[in-house]
């Protein structure tokens, strides 16, 4: 009787000890199921981001649904997630042809994408090429 009285006691102070905290007010759910994607998107008028004013901003939520200011949140996440967040791997569509008049576009993007730090930059001619780009990633 005595070892059926501790294995009893043994396994009620284990229980309260692993179960206690889940009961009441102290419930705790995990923040997040998803990797975090949360970006700021800028553009302007100037040769780099350093010496660039950016002239509009957005931001773009991909988890756990698109979100934002950006004004196609939706169309710009699943193009994200298709090239994987490679911000590189964005071509310019091949039916839009552009003058060779130089008025630097820069964007840049910060944050984070699934949980990855994100700082990405470039460089276009022009508006027109930056506008160029297949997609709506940086179409704001």
């Amino acid at each position: 009787m005595r070892n059926t009285a501790r294995w009893a006691a043994a396994l009620g102070l284990t229980a309260a000890a692993v179960c206690g905290p889940l009961t009441g007010s102290a419930v705790a759910a995990p923040a997040s199921l998803y990797a975090p994607s949360a970006l700021v998107l800028t553009t302007g008028h100037g040769d780099s981001a350093t010496t660039v004013t950016p002239e509009r901003a957005v931001t773009l939520s991909c988890a756990p649904t698109a979100s934002g200011t950006h004004p196609a949140a939706a169309e710009a996440c699943a193009e994200l997630r298709g090239i994987g967040g490679d911000f590189t791997a964005l071509k310019a569509r091949a039916d839009v042809h552009c003058t060779r008049l130089y008025d630097p576009v820069v964007v840049t993007v910060q944050g984070v994408w699934q949980g990855q730090r994100v700082a990405y930059e470039r460089t276009f001619g022009n508006a027109c090429a930056k506008d160029a780009l297949a997609g709506s990633v940086f179409a704001f």
